[in-house]
């Protein structure tokens, strides 16, 4: 990565608000041109050969996100707060709530603006020095200097650097690691200027490319579509250099390194314990089923590391890291176990909550990275360990709101098919499970159909779904059409549709709102019209779509009480955010569905 960064040409464009106070906020400006290692507030900028000085700037943690956005929305606070040691402990103090105030270092670009006669709308192109310390070398160019179909050359190729990474790499293990792939497959013109700053490229100047959710988290992705679901919890730490042993649990879809395995064993020392069988069957769950060849493998590993440890190792010395690492370590377990016990069960996945094995693969990943940070050789500052604490406080919650969904889930598959008499005098032989998610916001369901709906029978199941009142025109498109502003016929059967390719549409309803609809693989297990999965309170249709809806949802949440009862009353009295009743939806789906009799073709539901 270092050599295909370093010396590279990028934009970095100041804001209004930076010009006006002197400053620049490196931010997420210098991804992917500087070592991932290292966090903003350590690099290096130079004008004319020259250090530029470092400065501090102090404001509300909301007003600086945006400068960090790049890193992923999620992990914003977390920059914002290893910047310095007094923004930890502020984060720290209320881990739910954000601090009033922090202080981040900045660039002072005082003398610099004033020199150039720096307006907005100009640009600093940088390069980097030194990739590894982060070191970076700044000279301006005028907002008009370079000609627009140069920069529509560049757009152009950083479109498709980006749909390329997503169609040969998948969605990655972070939004730095997809942005760093998207200038290698950009090729040299995405890696020359003329060239639009990163952040104007992804959040103005493309219609191609979108932040969309991945299970707890965000990634670019193709606009207009979803991230599809694994099937399994490994891809999210695959080393390329694996050990024996590293391959071994890799191959049993467990992606950990030998320090996750050195920190279970420093685990057990701190319990007290010297059975190595209780430490096998932390790392490989009973569930998993190893054979006698990897246990003997993993067991003769554990014996001998144990035995390595024993002399150094004090229970005293470890009564900081201790407690945590137990906690992580027990958290590790349980996931690995669910993961194992779901891909061997004979559940439909069509029925677990959407992104559930992405959900488990990042608290997966998440927690064996805690794992080997707590078995480094480094000191930890109090600071440290408090937000690791803090951050596995927060991971034990999601991995629990998770299980119980994926419970409810199962609970309700087996009801389902206990209770579901298959019809075969109805005519209808093909049923498949749809996915359908409101773009801009977290709201989606899943929802089964038979084969023999017409589009504009999906409409109405839309409607059902998200408690809408047929208020605006609709109409469906696959992504090419919607570009070309064509719409499919209403009146296609879903069946001659799929069988034609596209399985993913837009359900254009009204000026503000896309719903995108996938058709998911495999026959759904039950044969009425049902809904089996979902989550999120659906928007009122009449508020003005998803960005309108947000800020409503950002004032019920953070505003003041005069914010609140306006949100509320935008809302209606009885809305209720992030919440999902499913007996409701499936009531207004079921009394669509009583409708049908044996014969008469596809439904037509008037609700």
């Amino acid at each position: 990565r270092r050599g295909c960064c370093e010396s590279v040409p990028f934009v970095i464009r100041p804001t209004r608000l930076e010009i006006l106070n002197g400053i620049l906020i490196p931010g997420h400006r210098c991804v992917p041109f500087a070592n991932p290692q290292l966090h903003p507030h350590r690099y290096t900028f130079y004008w004319k050969g020259a250090e530029i000085p470092a400065t501090t700037t102090e404001g509300p943690p909301e007003e600086l996100y945006p400068y960090y956005c790049i890193f992923g929305e999620e992990y914003t606070p977390q920059y914002i707060a290893q910047d310095n040691p007094e923004n930890e402990r502020a984060f720290n103090s209320d881990p739910y709530e954000d601090p009033l105030e922090v202080s981040i270092k900045t660039v002072d670009m005082r003398n610099v603006y004033r020199e150039t006669s720096f307006v907005p709308g100009d640009i600093f192109v940088a390069r980097t020095r030194n990739w590894k310390e982060g070191v970076f070398e700044l000279e301006k160019a005028g907002k008009d200097e370079w000609p627009a179909a140069e920069l529509d050359e560049w757009l152009k190729a950083a479109e498709g650097g980006f749909e390329d990474s997503f169609s040969l790499l998948g969605p990655g293990a972070a939004t730095e690691e997809q942005i760093a792939y998207a200038y290698w497959y950009g090729g040299e013109r995405m890696r020359s200027v003329p060239a639009h700053a990163l952040e104007d490229f992804l959040y103005e100047k493309t219609d191609r490319i979108e932040t969309v959710s991945y299970g707890i988290e965000t990634r670019f992705w193709f606009a207009g579509k979803e991230i599809p679901d694994r099937k399994d919890i490994d891809g999210m730490q695959a080393l390329p250099d694996r050990t024996m042993l590293e391959e071994m649990l890799y191959r049993r879809k467990i992606p950990v390194s030998e320090y996750v395995v050195q920190a279970y064993v420093r685990d057990a020392l701190f319990r007290g314990e010297d059975d190595i069988d209780n430490i096998v069957e932390r790392i490989m769950p009973p569930s998993l089923h190893p054979d006698e060849q990897e246990l003997n493998f993993l067991a003769g590993y554990l014996y001998d590391t144990m035995d390595e440890m024993k002399g150094d190792y004090s229970v005293f010395a470890d009564q900081d890291r201790g407690p945590i690492r137990q906690r992580v370590g027990e958290l590790h377990t349980a996931v690995i176990d669910l993961g194992i016990r779901l891909r061997k069960g004979d559940i439909n996945h069509a029925w677990l909550p959407k992104h559930t094995f992405i959900v488990l693969s990042q608290i997966q990943y998440h927690a064996a990275g805690i794992l080997e940070d707590l078995d480094a050789d480094e000191e930890m500052t109090e600071e440290e360990l408090e937000a690791i604490d803090n951050s596995l406080d927060s991971m034990i919650e999601t991995y629990e709101e998770t299980k119980e969904m994926i419970d409810d889930a199962l609970d309700r598959f087996r009801r389902n098919n206990l209770s579901v008499v298959k019809d075969s005098d109805s005519g209808l032989e093909g049923w498949k499970t749809m996915q359908i998610s409101i773009s801009g916001t977290g709201v989606w369901r899943r929802i089964v159909i038979p084969w023999s709906f017409r589009l504009e029978d999906i409409h109405h199941v839309i409607q059902a779904a998200f408690n809408w009142k047929n208020s605006f025109h609709y109409r469906f498109s696959v992504e090419k059409s919607s570009r070309e502003g064509k719409g499919l016929d209403e009146r296609i059967k879903l069946e001659r549709l799929c069988d034609r390719g596209p399985v993913e549409l837009a359900y254009e309803y009204g000026a503000r709102w896309t719903v995108k609809v996938i058709i998911l693989a495999g026959d759904a297990a039950i044969r009425t019209v049902r809904c089996i999965a979902g989550a999120g309170s659906a928007p009122p249709e009449y508020i003005e779509g998803p960005l309108r809806f947000r800020k409503i949802l950002s004032s019920m949440e953070n505003g003041n009480d005069t914010e609140k009862r306006i949100a509320l009353h935008e809302l209606g009295p009885d809305f209720s955010p992030g919440s999902f009743d499913i007996e409701n939806c499936n009531r207004n789906l079921s009394s669509a569905w009583s409708a049908r009799k044996p014969g008469l073709g596809p439904v037509k539901m008037d609700f």
